[in-house]
């Protein structure tokens, strides 16, 4: 079995706790793109733990984790993940956790970089994570950048590191205005935080390649949601790389692999962190309230979150982009404290109700939200584990979501722990 875990909307949909829970069923899941510039946090045995480059089932004993190629990995954040992990009793070893030597390395200038023109751009900037991920991505197709394998060749390594600050610095230093980077520093990094690496850097391809062949099951883990695909996102308040589940073979390294179904992941409403058109939006106490609710402040920068209620146009697309087989609704119990529930059920966009997402720009910024409202259940539904324990009023919900987005719900989540789900038979 092959399953693709893929957010529908603007990332932070909670896929960490879906992976989390879905892991024990698999032998690999592999993280297929991104960076450290969004957290996964699960809740289980461990306590609470928001992951930022390790993929979600580290902590099931016998998954084997996969960092795959089509990522950009920091490799002093995964020095610092990898040991928080293991200060929890949470076992790291290449015989679990496995780096493609063909991810991309985010080096720290490419951070230094993601700062800079954050900067520049002053109230015009894209609400970066200032973590250094597009500044990699644009080298990794510029094909000026380091790949994890490059460190298993130390006696090449600081002539590569040299040619490319020859090239780096003439923006950083003649464009920015700021110090050039030197080698030493550079390589000094690169020995300290790449080194331990080097036992886990393998060709992950040929091991996932194997293990299909094998017929072990794989997950494969997405970051952020289809809103923030470099492609079919609102761009350009994207992410530099692709988060649909059709990338997920080719960033896991096995692009000839056939996904067997895709479970996309959505709020029972809608966040989004970082700036961009959010046509949902609450304001006011009735964002502040949901806000509060729902514990929304990024993951992996403690930002707080932009909320709104249910968007039904951003959704279906979502969820055709990702061409998901099943849903899974999170964060359900969330909406317990509300009399009647906000969903956006269309957008204004210069007067012409449109109910199809939009695909440039321009129209995107000038949406405003159609919201009508449905009943609220105004009780505690975390203890609830099958659908029939549920109020009729969530159950309603329920299948509202599951109409307009016309997908099936399979998975409804109830609160942050591994076993605070509800599956939908």
């Amino acid at each position: 079995m092959l399953t693709s875990v893929v957010g529908t909307n603007w990332g932070d949909e909670g896929k960490g706790r879906m992976v989390d829970m879905l892991s024990d069923a698999y032998d690999v899941v592999v993280r297929y793109q991104g960076g450290n510039n969004a957290g996964h946090t699960v809740v289980n045995e461990y306590g609470k733990t928001v992951l930022n480059l390790l993929p979600s089932g580290i902590m099931r004993k016998n998954t084997a984790n996969i960092l795959g190629p089509g990522m950009v990995v920091d490799l002093e954040h995964l020095s610092r993940e990898t040991d928080a992990i293991r200060k929890r009793g949470v076992p790291i070893s290449p015989e679990n956790l496995i780096l493609s030597s063909r991810a991309t390395i985010c080096l720290p200038y490419h951070r230094l970089l993601d700062v800079l023109e954050e900067e520049r751009l002053g109230s015009k900037s894209f609400g970066s994570t200032r973590r250094g991920i597009s500044p990699a991505y644009a080298d990794k197709y510029m094909k000026k950048t380091l790949r994890m394998g490059d460190l298993l060749f130390p006696t090449t390594l600081r002539q590569k590191v040299e040619e490319l600050l020859e090239w780096k610095n003439l923006t950083v230093e003649k464009g920015y205005g700021h110090d050039p980077i030197k080698a030493e520093e550079i390589m000094d990094w690169l020995i300290a935080y790449g080194k331990p690496f080097v036992p886990y850097i393998r060709d992950t391809g040929l091991y996932l390649q194997n293990a299909i062949n094998a017929g072990k099951s794989v997950l494969f883990e997405a970051q952020l949601g289809a809103l923030r695909d470099i492609d079919f996102g609102i761009y350009p308040f994207t992410s530099a790389s692709s988060t649909l589940s059709a990338y997920a073979p080719i960033g896991a390294g096995v692009p000839s692999a056939r996904l067997d179904q895709v479970i996309g992941i959505m709020k029972a409403y809608s966040s989004c962190v970082g700036a961009g058109p959010f046509p949902c939006e609450l304001f006011g106490e009735e964002g502040s309230a949901l806000r509060e609710a729902g514990a929304e402040y990024g993951a992996a920068t403690g930002r707080p979150r932009r909320v709104g209620g249910f968007d039904v146009v951003a959704s279906r697309y979502g969820t055709r982009m990702q061409g998901c087989t099943a849903l899974a609704l999170t964060k359900l119990d969330v909406l317990s404290y509300m009399e009647r529930i906000p969903v956006c059920v269309g957008y204004d966009v210069r007067g012409e109700r449109v109910e199809d997402f939009p695909t440039v720009i321009d129209d995107l910024n000038a949406a405003k939200p159609i919201y009508e409202y449905l009943p609220g259940f105004h009780c505690d539904i975390s203890g609830c584990r099958r659908l029939e324990d549920l109020p009729q009023a969530a159950r309603d919900y329920i299948a509202f979501v599951e109409s307009a987005v016309g997908c099936t719900i399979r998975y409804v989540s109830v609160g942050a722990e591994r076993d605070a789900i509800i599956w939908v038979p």
